[in-house]
């Protein structure tokens, strides 16, 4: 069996902003690698986190650098409780650090606010324990069977009732009848489903989700986000992020960033009719190339 990644290692050493409708702030002027946000007793919502209207993602000013280079430029991102937002941008636009900061798994150079209700940065242990994380690529055992992984993971949050939460994850991603299948068999759809039921077995208020469908065949995509949609009507909070227009659509709202910087958010149609563009696709391009002109240099 291979070794954890760095980042579940990491993890286990530890252990909708809703905008007025029709409405757009355009910004452009200005297993190992599934690795659940946390381990220990599975997320509780904390007493001040009940109302829906709540924020579950309340951060300003989040940076990051590397060798000098700014990869994540103070940006702001608000996402109230039960809303499903989309993370767009080109790769290397700064996404997957956001992330990774927001999950307490990255520590940022600079930013202050509360995820879940709690301090971003100084609650980080805690945060891990309340949020799902999802990366791009599917980082379970593949020499485990389905049921193995998840039992795997379960033990990791130290949960009381392995085999209950097991089955109940096994039921719910449709994958009871392939619980003893190895996981090196599986499709990419089906990988992409037993990753979602890890990330779901300590019953986190919020999911971060990485470009999950990416390869993912179309039919496997759209189950996907059905089953997303089921979570946000039960109150879990998702940031999303992709390169898939039609998934963009799907989202509440969404926000776009380039070299780092934030450049609109809103929904799909408001983003669209304040970039002057004929459909998503041509507004994301025009907002890359007004990015380039500002930011490419920096």
């Amino acid at each position: 069996m291979k070794s954890p990644s760095p980042s579940l290692a990491s993890l286990n050493a530890g252990a909708r902003d809703r905008s007025p409708e029709g409405t757009a702030m355009l910004a452009g002027s200005t297993g190992k690698h599934i690795a659940r946000a946390g381990l220990g007793r599975p997320g509780a919502r904390p007493e001040h986190q009940t109302e829906r209207a709540t924020l579950a993602v309340d951060v300003k000013a989040l940076s990051k650098s590397y060798a000098g280079r700014k990869v994540v430029a103070e940006v702001d991102l608000q996402i109230a409780t039960g809303r499903i937002v989309g993370f767009l941008g080109p790769n290397g636009s700064g996404k997957t650090t956001s992330l990774r900061m927001l999950c307490g798994l990255l520590t940022p150079d600079a930013g202050e606010g509360r995820v879940l209700g709690l301090d971003f940065r100084r609650q980080a242990a805690e945060v891990k324990r309340r949020v799902g994380y999802m990366t791009q690529k599917f980082g379970l055992y593949e020499d485990l069977s389905i049921r193995e992984n998840l039992d795997f993971v379960a033990r990791l949050f130290s949960m009381p009732d392995r085999r209950a939460a097991v089955d109940g994850a096994l039921e719910r991603l449709g994958l009871a009848t392939r619980q003893k299948q190895l996981a090196g068999t599986l499709s990419g759809g089906w990988k992409q489903r037993l990753a979602l039921a890890a990330c779901l077995l300590h019953q986190p208020m919020l999911l971060l989700l990485d470009e999950p469908t990416a390869g993912v065949d179309p039919k496997a995509r759209r189950e996907f986000w059905d089953q997303i949609h089921q979570l946000a009507r039960e109150g879990i909070t998702v940031l999303v992020s992709t390169h898939y227009m039609d998934e963009a659509e799907r989202c509440d709202e969404l926000v776009y960033i380039a070299y780092g910087h934030v450049l609109a958010r809103g929904t799909a149609a408001a983003i669209v009719r304040e970039a002057g563009a004929r459909d998503l696709e041509d507004a994301f391009v025009r907002l890359v190339d007004q990015a380039t002109d500002n930011f490419a240099a920096t």
